[in-house]
């Protein structure tokens, strides 16, 4: 079904709708009025573009049929330039509608967990996850988002074996999806007495938080540990045993969280962090189920398997899903990442329009 035949039978439904709530039958049943008015609304919001959208197609082609017969020349001229006028306004309405169209991820409102791995390339991986964890921080601080670290396995050197961040704020996932994969740096390390590049990777995968209602988890299933936190080097870092470690046994799926000095806060954090892993790992069953199975978020860590490259000697960031590549590398690692998760997502809104010709929304 194309564009126009989809903008239609929409209409039609919202026509149908508002016919439907103004009888009486459905005025008294509260429950009914309140689910149609939620459909109404939803529809409303493509159907007043929509006729906008035609309105200004009517113009365009009444404008260019008075300038067709116009003796006058000035006034023809006039009116040749109000039809470019509603043609483009037309044409602005129609790009909105196609966004409009594009199905919602349901999980694009949700806070986020950010899981980052150091992968190849030993202490120097670890430091990139480290800078890494630093991009999300910031890019969240930007976005007045809150951020708190869920789980972290520091390096001893510095940098993070692994570190899991926890973002909260309005469109967090939204805006975060496309960040899942191996992010490759290129650099002199700073060990490096010779001066030669150096290509390591880390990992990061976005998990949308799950709530307590979408992922069950039996008290049975749990098995849970208290134990002491520690630092760098397993030294001790608190003298009670509020770290814990939670491991769901039909997964398999084992989370811990040791960053707050409270036992209470940490199995809290711990939970959410585990119905997180859970929902992915339900999501992607689905998926496969339908045939559609996503690709893994994470990969191997592998050099030649990356999202996106960041060299420092050219002082580059090459996003290669989308073929974008920008020239501001120390303002990219201070968070200043939109213009990559903008194109990102009008490519992903692009595709999405591309193969859903069939259904509406």
């Amino acid at each position: 079904m194309d564009l126009d035949a989809r903008l239609a039978q929409i209409e039609a439904r919202y026509e149908e709708l508002s016919d439907e709530m103004a009888s009486p039958e459905v005025a008294s049943d509260r429950d009914r009025m309140r689910r149609l008015g939620k459909e109404l609304a939803e529809l409303e919001e493509i159907v007043t573009p929509y006729r906008d959208y035609r309105e200004a197609r009517r113009q365009a082609e009444e404008a260019r049929d008075l300038a067709a017969a116009e003796s006058d020349a000035e006034m023809a001229a006039f009116l040749r330039e109000e039809a470019e006028a509603a043609d483009a306004r037309a044409q602005a309405l129609r790009a909105r509608l196609e966004t409009l169209l594009v199905p919602k991820d349901p999980n694009d409102a949700k806070d986020v967990v950010v899981e980052i791995r150091a992968g190849a390339g030993g202490q120097e991986a670890a430091l990139w996850a480290g800078e890494l964890f630093e991009l999300y921080r910031r890019y969240a601080e930007r976005h007045a988002w809150r951020s708190d670290v869920l789980s972290a396995s520091p390096s001893e050197l510095g940098g993070f074996k692994e570190v899991v961040l926890e973002v909260r704020g309005k469109g967090a996932y939204s805006r975060l999806k496309h960040e899942s994969g191996v992010h490759r740096v290129q650099r002199v390390p700073v060990t490096e007495s010779s001066g030669r590049i150096h290509t390591s990777t880390a990992t990061v995968a976005v998990l949308p938080e799950a709530e307590e209602v979408e992922v069950e988890i039996r008290p049975e299933d749990l098995e849970i540990d208290v134990y002491r936190s520690s630092g760098p080097g397993g030294q001790s870092v608190n003298t009670t045993d509020s770290a814990v470690r939670i491991v769901h046994k039909p997964t398999g799926i084992r989370v811990e969280c040791q960053e707050e000095r409270s036992q209470q806060q940490n199995r809290e954090k711990a939970m959410r962090y585990l119905r997180a892993r859970l929902l992915q790992q339900a999501q992607q069953e689905a998926a496969a189920k339908e045939a559609a199975a996503r690709r893994s978020q994470v990969g191997t860590g592998e050099r030649a398997e990356k999202i996106r490259t960041y060299n420092f000697p050219e002082n580059r960031v090459t996003d290669h899903r989308i073929k974008l590549t920008l020239h501001r590398l120390p303002e990219v690692l201070e968070g200043d990442i939109d213009e990559f998760v903008d194109a990102l997502l009008a490519a992903e809104r692009a595709e999405q329009l591309a193969g859903d010709g069939r259904g509406g929304r």
